[in-house]
């Protein structure tokens, strides 16, 4: 079970952060602050066992004109997941997000922007996790609160997108 665990963790760290970085851009380019908070709703953990996610947890992120230019924000980088049926507006986009492995499912991404230096997203996933021989259901919900801090990205990075 140690195997799962560390497994689990890492994918829905790796999720968690791709979708925050995703949900980022209200068409400015530059480094952003983005502090998101993962709720289980359906956990591929037994009962009493820690799962990843919970609390928030803030990061950094560098987004490029591009990454803007292309979907509004930077889309989700989590292996064996892909962005569909994109649909931009004004004052923010929806799309659906759908993944194949490690967990197999649907969710949607809704993302929104008031002003140039703040934006508020939401997904949601429905899916199940392999495990050992096993498919368990699994459920989360990630918001997502970014805060625009500059053009300047300073040493983070920009994002490698598809």
């Amino acid at each position: 079970m140690s195997k799962t665990r560390v497994s689990i963790a890492a994918g829905c760290c790796l999720v968690a952060v791709a979708l925050a970085t995703w949900a980022q851009a209200a068409r400015k380019a530059g480094l952003w602050e983005i502090t998101t908070n993962m709720v289980w709703q359906q956990s591929p953990i037994p009962n009493g066992m820690a799962m990843p996610g919970g609390g928030p947890h803030s990061t950094q992120v560098c987004l490029t004109q591009a990454q803007v230019d292309k979907y509004g924000s930077p889309m989700p980088q989590n292996r064996g997941c892909d962005i569909s049926n994109v649909a931009m507006k004004a004052n923010g986009m929806t799309a659906d997000w759908v993944c194949t492995a490690p967990m197999a499912g649907k969710g949607t991404v809704e993302s929104s922007w008031t002003d140039p230096d703040h934006v508020k997203a939401k997904v949601h996933f429905l899916g199940a996790m392999q495990m050992g021989p096993n498919s368990k259901p699994v459920e989360y919900t990630i918001d997502v609160s970014s805060n625009y801090k500059g053009a300047d990205c300073g040493s983070v990075k920009p994002l490698v997108t598809k």
